[in-house]
């Protein structure tokens, strides 16, 4: 557990260098374990060849020798077999007495008793005389020149290679802090020069604040995989300063919504005790406040609505709404309002979608509300329900005073007003269309909106996604 939490105090670089020394040590000591077992068994065939290799050439010699009793006159002829291998112990047997006829050596000597007991004829074995010490033996026989066998023990000392595996270990050993020292040092080097680009990320961090968040982060020179990362932080801050930025001016449009009907009480109710009011008066006084109050609360009643959308949907009730009955029912539901504007209103075609009439109503309530508003007298408000490139519309046709088209683009915007005293006359809140906005965009859709100025045609579209149908 310790360790652990050690290694989660490291820098990233630290950590990087860490794991690549535990790399390092599993591929070090994967390579000094198989070179140990290759070394082993390069010096395992190494003392069979060797063995093989005496087995002959003693073998050459007795068959040059006229008979058995001539070994021991030819002793220098297989003592010219071990010059210069101090490791190699020969002894040769009559095999039909059992008379050792040739030794030179007390391991010779006792590789016979050995070899008798438990080695078979032409075979290779290992025997231990003394702790430490490792012998590889063969027994074998040939025939002299009478044709006479002759018996013959070669026996091969293997210490020098078991030293020269030891030593090998030792080496590699002694080596391995070094190299992983130097893997260690050398990945934190290259971590800690390819992660310098992270500082950027770090100084542009401790620089963001309410007042700088307009700041970005310079891609230049990064590699690829932080260069995505620089791209999307500058995405995220964009949204950031763009949401910061719409809660500025939401702020400040709210703060000048709401003095304008509270100045308005104020002023009403300061001019009515400041002299006495017959109760007619007071009446008047009242019934004006509560109209202001009445706007008060629709203001924020929308607002609640807006600042709910933003900060994501409520959980839609989706049902299937056949648009043409819905638009129907509201424009039911407005003919009073219609009749006072002597304005007609003419619902055409038939869609069906999938989503919530509650909130589908209200959108055709306060896109049809706005039009029958701003209509002129005698003329005609239709509700044209269709489709667009595989996506269902419903656009709102009104004919009066035309939309000048630097406006087109913010009529959808919180608190915009084409004409804003005229809007605050009519009762309006300036967040009727904002709220369609929201409402599409809960269901995945889009608003547009279009404006003829010639013919004074005025047309707001709902557009439903495919989805939706």
């Amino acid at each position: 557990m310790i360790p652990w939490l050690s290694l989660q105090r490291l820098s990233l670089a630290g950590r990087l260098a860490a794991a690549s020394a535990l790399f390092g040590l599993a591929i070090i000591g994967a390579g000094v374990a198989v070179g140990y077992w290759a070394l082993a068994q390069q010096l395992e065939a190494r003392s069979a060849s060797e063995l093989a290799g005496k087995r002959e050439l003693v073998a050459h010699i007795l068959s040059e020798l006229p008979s058995s009793d001539a070994v021991a006159a030819n002793r220098h002829r297989f003592g010219d077999l071990l010059i210069g291998h101090d490791d190699v112990h020969l002894a040769l047997v009559d095999p039909r007495s059992r008379n050792v006829l040739l030794t030179f050596s007390p391991t010779a000597s006792e590789s016979v008793r050995v070899l008798d007991t438990a080695g078979a004829e032409g075979a290779q074995v290992r025997w231990t005389p003394r702790p430490g010490v490792q012998m590889k033996a063969v027994r074998a026989q040939a025939p002299v020149g009478d044709g006479t066998p002759v018996r013959f023990y070669v026996t091969l000392d293997t210490r020098q290679d078991g030293r020269l595996l030891r030593g090998f270990l030792r080496a590699s050993l002694f080596g391995l802090p070094v190299l992983l020292g130097t893997v260690a040092l050398g990945s934190w080097l290259i971590a800690r020069t390819g992660l310098s680009a992270l500082r950027r990320f770090r100084r542009l961090a401790a620089s963001i604040g309410a007042r700088s968040l307009s700041q970005r982060l310079s891609a230049a020179g990064l590699p690829e995989e932080l260069r995505e990362l620089a791209e999307e932080l500058n995405a995220m801050l964009e949204r950031i300063d763009s949401g910061y930025r719409r809660l500025q001016e939401f702020s400040a449009d709210l703060a000048h919504e709401l003095r304008t009907p509270v100045a308005t009480l104020l002023g009403r109710s300061q001019v009515a005790l400041s002299q006495r009011r017959s109760p007619e008066e007071l009446r008047e006084v009242l019934v004006g406040n509560i109209e202001e109050l009445e706007r008060l609360a629709r203001l924020i009643s929308d607002m609640l609505f807006i600042a709910q959308a933003d900060h994501g949907p409520a959980a839609l009730q989706l049902e299937s709404v056949l648009l043409h009955d819905e638009a129907a029912r509201v424009a039911e539901y407005l003919s009073l309002v219609a009749e006072e504007k002597e304005v007609s209103v003419q619902v055409v075609g038939q869609a069906n979608v999938r989503a919530d009439p509650l909130l589908v109503q209200r959108a055709i309530t306060n896109l049809l509300s706005n039009a029958i508003r701003h209509a002129r007298a005698g003329s005609a408000v239709s509700i044209t329900i269709g489709g667009v490139e595989g996506r269902t519309t419903l656009a709102v046709n009104n004919v009066g005073e035309p939309i000048p088209e630097e406006h087109l683009g913010r009529i959808f915007d919180r608190f915009y007003r084409v004409d804003a005293s005229r809007a605050r006359l009519s009762g309006g809140t300036g967040l009727g269309l904002a709220i369609v906005r929201s409402i599409m965009e809960a269901h995945g859709g889009e608003v547009a909106a279009s404006s003829n100025v010639a013919e004074g045609r005025t047309t707001l579209t709902l557009i439903f996604p495919t989805t939706s149908a």
